[in-house]
């Protein structure tokens, strides 16, 4: 009789669970990831050791209409190249990011309308089977604040981004990865992300914590500092506490790291060219480093509070930003102590033949 009566118990409670509605779960933190944006055509692939890497993000798809589409077979060359690579190397995952900077013109249009958000979150599925790639990384430059100059901006793309979000996951479930690229500057923490709404759905948020100052600066300073000066407050350091502040779980913030330079010219010759006025001139690849070499004119500085690399040459008054594998260890060592989701960077191929960048990130984030 009492072993009935507690079957009849546990039946009871069975049934009232299945009736229950499900509440919402947040897809799970994954190990540490070290995340490459790659932006080649697939051809230089044998240069990278994807062993050192979790996942690897193919930059860019487009909007095409209301789909995200490939753009040209060259492009789905590159991604099938890529996805063949988790043959060898079954840790790593093939993510499709859309736009990039001056590629999301249409997105504020598209992403206004519910049919039109159906629409692409059921493209973005069809692409993922097609290529048999692991999710979406959505690169909108920006929702709801100026972005690439001439494209289309407003206040209601904020909470239209939030309905994209939530349709691409009800459509792609929890399979795939779903994450964006956050800028990492206050307006747009502020006015662009309803951030309450979108990071339980979302793997992680990709900071992009690079490009501080940028082609649009006409003065000099770090474009990728870790930490915050005080002529400088914006950096990696500033970014990741915003967004805790603003309830990102840590495991889901991804700081961004530079595998590039940016230079200024017409820069005076005051505090070793930095925090000076100039004009952007370059955008220089590492694997390009030699022409800001002492060779060429320039010396070296390192910023002990910002914890970022510089150069200077008085003579030709050129100022260059970067990192180094000095920051980018110290990068990923503040990555792991803060018990942040990982390190990203712009971009693979801009690394050197022998790897020097990937191989400071892996090589921190063993010790």
């Amino acid at each position: 009789m009492k072993l009935s009566a507690c079957l009849i118990l546990c039946l009871f409670f069975f049934t009232l669970s299945c009736h229950i509605p499900a509440r919402h779960t947040t897809p799970p933190a994954d190990r540490f990831q070290v995340i490459a944006y790659y932006f080649g055509d697939g051809a230089d692939l044998q240069r990278y050791r994807f062993d050192r890497l979790s996942q690897v993000i193919y930059s860019f798809c487009h909007l095409k209409g209301n789909q995200m589409a490939v753009d040209n077979a060259s492009d789905s060359v590159a991604i099938t190249r890529l996805v063949a690579l988790k043959q060898t190397h079954p840790q790593l995952k093939v993510i499709l990011s859309l736009g990039g900077w001056c590629g999301c013109k249409t997105c504020s249009n598209v992403f206004a309308d519910p049919t039109a958000r159906a629409a692409f979150s059921a493209s973005v599925l069809q692409l993922m089977q097609t290529y048999h790639t692991d999710g979406i990384d959505l690169d909108w430059e920006y929702p709801a604040i100026s972005g690439c100059p001439g494209h289309p901006f407003a206040e209601a793309d904020r909470h239209n981004f939030t309905l994209l979000i939530q349709s691409l996951r009800r459509v792609l479930g929890r399979r795939y990865e779903l994450s964006f690229a956050a800028g990492g500057f206050p307006e747009f923490f502020d006015h662009a992300v309803e951030w309450d709404a979108v990071m339980p759905l979302l793997n992680r948020v990709n900071l992009m914590s690079y490009d501080i100052v940028n082609g649009f600066s006409t003065s000099t300073g770090h474009h990728t500092s870790l930490f915050s000066t005080p002529k400088q407050p914006i950096s990696v350091d500033f970014g990741v506490k915003r967004l805790i502040s603003l309830g990102v779980p840590r495991s889901k913030i991804v700081i961004g790291a530079a595998f590039y330079a940016r230079t200024w010219e017409q820069v005076a010759d005051q505090n070793h060219g930095l925090y000076q006025s100039g004009v952007f001139k370059s955008y220089v690849p590492y694997r390009d480093i030699e022409q800001l070499s002492t060779a060429n004119g320039f010396v070296h500085y390192r910023d002990s509070l910002a914890q970022a690399p510089y150069a200077y040459s008085a003579a030709q008054k050129l100022f260059a930003t970067f990192d180094d594998p000095i920051s980018l260890a110290r990068k990923t060592k503040y990555a792991r102590s803060e018990k942040l989701g990982g390190i990203m960077f712009w971009e693979l191929s801009s690394d050197t033949d022998d790897g020097v960048l990937l191989k400071a990130i892996d090589g921190a984030g063993r010790e």
